[in-house]
């Protein structure tokens, strides 16, 4: 009897380079068509016995050298997510440079029925009814995440949340919301979450951490405590929030060697009709830009970074430290396997009106001076949060969207209750 030649089966997909298992016909992560794959090139040698590499077969193009493999050795402080030595964590996974999405084959997408109405449809053949597992079920491309691009406009405060151009899901989280103080005036509330990639379920980590702050601070500012202890007590139920993430047989399932517990960093706003304060574990960021762009605008917290200790030492500068591949390794996160949690809070009184933002490493990463920030922030920030908000990411997707990228904006002062708030 005769049979179908058989493929060779492939250990990594040829498109992520994420890992196989047998049987799999198209990729978990990027949804590449494994059926696609071209057969195996002839037995050539690739290396010279000096050394060198041989000219290709006659007929055949130039090969360029193979990217190293996510698995394969890195150098110094790129493959371990924490140092021991230091307790530093590297909040950065081996990630491809692209997650391309493959073009559906027409001959097999010309068949196909366009499903009923109010049935979702693939995204990338426009054709293919989408399974419960997120799937196109006819050409088989993983869809879009409802967290890969997110956002919200409550009036006072607004926030955007994108995936980026190089991730393969958004890790990050936000939460927004407003109070009335026993007083009747309005505080208004923004908690900004990042997902520390090099641990296990990051994006659950952010998700959980940024709604026990928002819900913390919304619960307590109407009983009167003072904004700056409620920030403090709403970082310390982030907290706790993340670590039972840890507790969670979904955590077990998940967990890998050299990954560490959930775990993300924070950053927050509360905003009264006169009274500015922050709080923040890790390297997200507040910036204050002033309506009248004469003032100077500030960066309001400080990075728990390595770059930041380098510089705060005295063994760097600024530009020398963030150059450094080490830069965004963290000291301080929220998680179960964190040393110690010293959540930082600030208060100001800002004698003008302006603008928060509060951000990731997605953002400032392509503006980290509060001057380049300032620059590129609308100059209507204060009535139009959520235009800004786009802007704003939209010049990290700009410059590259290495990595996820969300920010709030938060107009300063608060408005009068009601006027505004939701």
């Amino acid at each position: 009897m005769s049979q179908m030649p058989q493929q060779t089966a492939l250990s990594r997909c040829p498109s992520c380079e994420e890992p196989l298992e047998s049987g799999d016909r198209f990729c978990g992560a990027c949804g590449y068509d494994l059926s696609a794959v071209p057969a195996p090139p002839g037995d050539h040698p690739t290396i010279a016995m000096n050394g060198g590499t041989p000219p290709p077969p006659d007929g055949a193009p130039a090969v360029p050298p193979r990217p190293p493999l996510a698995g394969s050795p890195q150098p110094p402080f790129a493959g371990s997510p924490m140092s021991p030595a230091s307790g530093v964590r590297f909040d950065r996974a081996p990630e491809p440079d692209e997650y391309p999405l493959q073009a559906p084959d027409p001959r097999v997408t010309a068949d196909v029925p366009t499903p009923p109405e109010g049935v979702k449809v693939c995204v990338a053949c426009r054709a293919g009814r989408v399974d419960s597992d997120g799937y196109c079920e006819n050409c088989g491309h993983a869809q879009p995440r409802e967290r890969d691009h997110m956002e919200q406009d409550i009036g006072p405060v607004a926030a955007v949340s994108d995936r980026g151009l190089r991730h393969h899901r958004n890790e990050d989280a936000f939460g927004l919301g407003c109070a009335a103080l026993p007083d009747g005036s309005a505080a208004v509330v923004a908690i900004v979450c990042d997902g520390v990639s090099s641990a296990t379920r990051p994006d659950d980590a952010s998700l959980a951490a940024s709604r026990a702050a928002t819900e913390t601070l919304l619960a307590a500012l109407p009983h009167g405590t003072h904004p700056q202890q409620a920030m403090h007590d709403a970082i310390i139920a982030a907290s706790q929030a993340v670590n039972a993430l840890a507790e969670e047989p979904a955590t077990a399932r998940e967990h890998a060697p050299h990954q560490n517990a959930p775990a993300c960093t924070l950053v927050g706003a509360v905003v009264t009709s006169g009274l500015l304060v922050v709080g923040w574990i890790g390297d997200s960021r507040a910036y204050w830009v002033p309506v009248d762009r004469s003032a100077p605008p500030a960066r309001l917290t400080e990075d728990d970074s390595w770059a930041a200790q380098m510089v705060a030492a005295g063994l760097m500068n600024e530009a020398e430290a963030y150059a450094d591949e080490r830069a965004h390794a963290i000291t301080g996160w929220l998680g179960a396997d964190a040393y110690e949690l010293e959540p930082h809070t600030a208060s100001f009184k800002p004698d003008r009106p302006g603008v928060v933002l509060v951000c990731t490493d997605g953002l400032w990463n392509y503006a980290e001076a509060a001057e380049e920030m300032a620059e590129v922030l609308p100059l209507d920030a204060a009535v139009r949060p959520l235009h800004s908000a786009r802007v704003l990411v939209g010049h990290a997707l700009d410059g590259g969207g290495h990595d996820n990228v969300t920010v709030a904006v938060v107009p300063f002062p608060a408005p009068p209750q009601g006027a505004g708030s939701a």
